[in-house]
């Protein structure tokens, strides 16, 4: 309908009558002036002049073969070797059935047979010629990418799997290219230079192409699937890559990272295929050099690992294989360390993969946008626990609970935290909310209204992992926070490093300023827990006083400090 829409608005469209004779050209032109605008030319030479100077006018090209110093022949030629004119259609006039082959070797989109004794068809044929070319240009536009002109995703996936149809038996690769740190380059030289990065590299893949008729496209800002004829040599092929930018760009500083699939097994679906290929690329992602790396058995492995780990995902949640483990915080102000709350760490007990990691699903459950149900069931659990050490002991622990950039952004954050609360008989203040520090410098306006709504409903808010963010002192002093929390790689070297522990004391000092109180965590060893004691840490939490338990085992933490306050 819109295509149809388009070409009944009133755009007369331009068409060139080429023929040596003059009746011809005025009959012709009679016949195709009922819709399009016509010009004329006599001979090869004044049409091309025309062409040129009408290019981007001009929608069809009636072309007699036979004329004086340059025939229909020659015009075809120059118009298919001149990318910028080989999209203008041409129809050829002649009464020669042996001419018809070469002509459409030479590019020409349809014939009109002398004598022109049939005005509607002649039009139908006029008609048809340019509606096809106008087709061609929007698909050229729509399958290529526009700033290096590989194709896109799309139309790639397409081609890719036209190629398997008729090449069964030939061995492909599927490749996945990067630039390192891409972003670090517009930031640093500006759009234009990484465009110009971008544009090479394209031509440097398509330069592999013309070698191997292979098929690329673009698939988002900097990253290039390649799909090529299997070939051993991709470590020499990154090394030039890099050294042909070097040379044209001058920059020793722009990397590749590749991905591969090699031998790709043709049974699986194109798109699993670059996954396999992207998951190696991503797998160099932290290299500082141009590399590469391989799908291989082990990557495979972890990639069906993980993908179990996802599909378990809600069975797991409804058997209750999750198990929330908590950490104390010990208060170390006074002569005696005293337990003040903890921390809620989600543990994944597997029935067939025993122990799962935190390290290994909860990243995943992130990256997959799982780890919302994740952080919900920790919240509902760590609020029932805290109401049960309430009832059976008298006391409060405090529970604090990780609070994801997933769930800031959930408009009914603050309801669901409402009624977990609600629902356990507890009050905001004795739930205590963790967010990491990176969160706060993502989108620190909205994150910072939502946190102040959080402390307004008597939720308090501990900035996790300070310290391996970027919060600016200024940016610091506004923030809405009830607790600064160092992260632990400060922690693990502050006994050796004097820097770190500076960094420890300017920490301390900034939270005495804004009259909040210091966590440490990851806190292992005596040494550590009485230089932090002396410089004035309030908190701390880590191996020293305990690993992270179950209930069960938290119970008798309790009823130990429980006895020495009798004793005492």
């Amino acid at each position: 309908m819109e295509k149809t829409a388009r070409r009944e608005k009133n755009i007369r469209r331009q068409v060139l009558v080429v023929d040596d004779e003059l009746v011809n050209r005025r009959l012709l032109g009679f016949i195709v002036s009922r819709d399009y605008e016509v010009i004329y030319a006599e001979n090869g030479i004044r049409a091309l002049e025309l062409i040129r100077k009408n290019e981007r006018l001009l929608s069809l090209i009636l072309l007699d073969l036979l004329m004086p110093e340059m025939d229909g022949y020659e015009l075809l030629e120059i118009l298919k070797a001149d990318p910028a004119l080989k999209r203008i259609p041409v129809i050829v006039l002649t009464s020669e059935k042996t001419a018809e082959v070469k002509s459409l070797q030479l590019g020409a989109a349809d014939f009109i047979p002398k004598p022109y004794d049939m005005p509607e068809v002649i039009l139908a044929r006029v008609r048809r010629s340019i509606e096809l070319a106008e087709d061609n240009i929007i698909i050229h536009e729509t399958e290529t990418d526009v700033l290096t002109g590989l194709y896109t995703k799309q139309f790639f996936y397409q081609y890719c799997r036209q190629h398997d149809r008729y090449c069964i038996d030939m061995k492909m690769d599927a490749l996945v290219l990067n630039i390192n740190r891409f972003h670090l380059v517009n930031e640093l030289h500006g759009r234009e230079y990484g465009n110009r990065v971008l544009m090479l590299l394209a031509d440097n893949i398509r330069t592999l192409l013309n070698e191997t008729n292979g098929l690329a496209c673009r698939c988002e800002a900097d990253s290039f699937f390649i799909y090529t004829p299997h070939r051993d040599d991709y470590g020499e092929l990154l090394a030039e890559y890099a050294e042909r930018f070097r040379s044209a760009i001058e920059s020793s500083r722009i990397s590749f990272r590749l991905g591969i699939y090699e031998n790709v097994d043709m049974s699986i679906d194109i798109e699993q295929r670059f996954d396999r290929a992207n998951l190696a690329c991503t797998n160099r992602r932290s290299t500082y050099t141009s590399s590469y790396a391989v799908y291989d058995t082990q990557l495979h492995e972890r990639e069906l690992y993980n993908e179990k780990l996802i599909s378990d995902m809600d069975k797991a949640l409804e058997e209750k294989q999750f198990r929330v483990f908590y950490q104390p915080k010990y208060n170390i102000k006074g002569d005696k360390p005293v337990l003040a709350s903890a921390e809620a760490l989600i543990r994944w007990i597997h029935p067939e993969l025993g122990m799962v990691s935190p390290g290994a699903f909860i990243p995943l459950f992130e990256e997959n946008g799982l780890v919302q149900k994740l952080d919900h069931f920790v919240w509902r659990e760590a609020a029932a626990q805290i109401k049960r050490w309430k009832d059976k002991y008298g006391r409060t622990v405090p529970v604090s609970v990780n609070v994801s950039r997933i769930d800031i952004y959930d408009a009914q954050l603050e309801e669901k935290l409402r009624e977990i609360v609600r629902s356990n008989g507890l009050e905001p203040n004795e739930y205590l909310l963790e967010i990491t520090e990176s969160a706060y410098t993502d989108n620190s306006e909205q994150i910072i209204d939502k946190v102040n709504l959080l402390r307004k409903d008597g939720f308090r808010v501990e900035m996790d992992d300070f310290g391996s963010g970027y919060s600016s002192l200024n940016m610091l002093a506004a923030l809405p926070i009830d607790a600064l929390k160092l992260d632990m790689q400060f922690i693990r070297t502050i006994c050796s490093s004097e820097k770190d522990l500076k960094m420890v004391e300017l920490v301390i000092g900034i939270a005495r300023f804004l009259n909040v109180p210091v966590i440490a965590e990851g806190v292992e060893t005596e040494e550590q827990y009485l230089l932090l004691k002396k410089i004035g840490c309030d908190i701390i939490q880590g191996y020293y006083f305990s690993k992270p338990v179950s209930p069960e085992e938290f119970n008798k933490l309790i009823e130990a400090e429980q006895k020495e306050e009798l004793l005492c």
